[in-house]
């Protein structure tokens, strides 16, 4: 897998994740994760995690974002960004990388951001190679 520099272009996307993560309820990980998704319209979806005493049944930050665009009824992710209060850049879980490919497509860049900023990014294709998405289920279908 091939690590793509990310575009100097991304603060908007960073800040928006930055304030999320500050919101997030993390208190049985001690470890908050913030998203922004810019949809296909421009518009900038947050989320942060908000875990639950009931562990693992809480919501990703990327869940959340997603939830957040769906609500205000938009569809398609042009590019996301994960941050963490990591020195590495933080990739999405695999159950969030399935969530944005409903979303996204092969070519849609997921950035991976560390405290200090947007580290790398890969398309969706890379970070989910071989994935089941929508576009399997319609060439089941009658």
């Amino acid at each position: 897998m091939a690590k793509a520099k990310a575009p100097d272009d991304l603060s908007d996307l960073f800040e928006a994740a930055l304030r999320a993560r500050d919101h997030a309820h993390a208190p049985y990980s001690r470890f908050p994760v913030g998203a922004a998704v810019r949809s296909a319209s421009g518009a900038i979806f947050t989320g942060c995690n908000v875990e639950n005493a009931a562990y693992p049944s809480g919501v990703c930050a990327e869940t959340a974002a997603i939830a957040a665009m769906v609500c205000a009824g938009e569809r398609d992710i042009a590019a996301i960004l994960v941050l963490g209060q990591t020195d590495e850049p933080l990739t999405p879980c695999g159950a969030c990388r399935q969530r944005i490919l409903e979303f996204a497509t092969p070519r849609t860049l997921i950035y991976c951001a560390s405290a200090s900023g947007p580290g790398v990014a890969w398309t969706m294709e890379e970070l989910l190679p071989h994935a089941f998405g929508p576009d399997r289920l319609s060439k089941g279908a009658p």
